[in-house]
């Protein structure tokens, strides 16, 4: 019989597990302690509108059935909320899964994919899965993006360039002018692949989307957003992409699986964007939270990049394990980053005001 080694992909062996983090059963499980701040995962503590969880509770009497596969009503609301032609749009299991889809779409073994860094590991992970090659342009000694560096990166031929803006886990971003010079750099045969997850954080910023400017003249693109940072679903699994083209969307369902989201979670999205107030002054709050903690961060004297996104980056001067570990002690879930050269930086997540103050004077003990 054969091993398991033989049988798989030798294509997993550069392939980490995700760091999915702890969740707060695990805490409770393994430390006394009796208030947890999970700031780990970028989620938004304040949640769903209420609405939402009462459209969901009328919502179980048909989970008989099985979903709608092309999300129908939920593409003609959201089509209407964006004010884009509803065919441009495909849905995902979360815009994790599109990821996935996007990779098994387009990259064969030996493409060139070009990517900014520290990156979304799933940013890179699926693209090696599929034999891809990663090409990443690593951020300046100030935590901002090199523009200089990623425009002679697009400008030579590549399958594909996919990147955050706002960047996870930095938090920089791209103002209006930068990324009209990446656009118009990128070479015409590249599939561009924007990841907005952060965008509702960052439409108060010197920031603009990739939907304000991608145009057909730039080829083929995919605009990526969710709803499980902003809008608080991240429990429902829902994101989507906006394509340049029918033809581009046609092929990415040609990839998913055609039952991917599951009715409540299209309930919950619908139900979410009718209370879209609700979710803009919650978003309005964690903005405020983040220049507080921000400002702590600095007073206490620690490297921390500037971030449109609701989390912060700083350098701990030490292993980033280790420090996370002191946090979680103490009940505080902080996400420490792994990848080469940025294994001192911790990612913290904006909570609410006691889970911010919880993790600051955690921070002082520690440092």
């Amino acid at each position: 019989m054969q091993t398991v080694e033989k049988i798989l992909r030798p294509a997993l062996n550069d392939l980490s597990p995700y760091n999915a983090g702890l969740s707060i059963s695990d805490i409770r499980k393994m430390y006394d302690v009796e208030r947890i701040a999970k700031l780990g995962s970028n989620e938004n503590p304040f949640g769903p509108a209420p609405e939402v969880l009462a459209q969901l509770a009328s919502g179980m009497n048909e989970l008989y059935l099985y979903p709608e596969s092309n999300a129908g009503k939920l593409r003609s609301v959201l089509a209407e909320y964006l004010d884009l032609d509803e065919n441009s749009l495909v849905f995902g299991n979360g815009s994790e899964e599109l990821l996935s889809i996007i990779s098994r779409s387009v990259v064969e073994p030996g493409d060139r994919v070009v990517t900014l860094y520290p990156s979304f590991p799933l940013h890179e992970d699926y693209v090696r899965l599929m034999g891809g090659i990663i090409e990443p342009v690593t951020v300046t000694n100030e935590l901002a993006i090199d523009i200089d560096k990623l425009v002679d990166a697009v400008k030579q031929p590549a399958k594909m360039l996919i990147f955050a803006n706002p960047m996870n886990p930095v938090g920089a971003w791209l103002s209006p002018t930068e990324l009209k010079a990446i656009l118009a750099a990128t070479h015409p045969d590249t599939l561009i692949v924007l990841d907005e997850a952060y965008h509702e954080y960052a439409s108060e910023g010197d920031y603009a989307s990739g939907l304000e400017y991608l145009t057909p003249e730039n080829g083929n693109w995919i605009v990526l957003r969710t709803f499980s940072k902003a809008w608080g679903l991240a429990g429902m699994r829902i994101g989507f992409g906006v394509c340049s083209s029918l033809a581009l969307r046609s092929a990415l369902d040609l990839t998913r699986t055609p039952f991917n989201i599951n009715s409540l979670a299209q309930t919950a999205a619908i139900s979410a964007i009718e209370q879209h107030t609700y979710m803009k002054h919650h978003v309005a709050l964690t903005n405020a939270a983040k220049q507080k903690v921000e400002l702590e961060l600095a007073a206490i004297g620690l490297k921390h990049a500037k971030s449109l996104g609701n989390f912060l980056f700083f350098d701990t001067g030490r292993s980033s394990v280790e420090v996370a570990g002191q946090f979680l002690k103490m009940g505080t879930i902080v996400k420490p980053w792994k990848q080469r050269g940025f294994d001192t930086f911790i990612r913290v997540s904006i909570g609410k005001d006691e889970e911010n103050e919880q993790f600051l004077q955690n921070l002082r003990m520690i440092m």
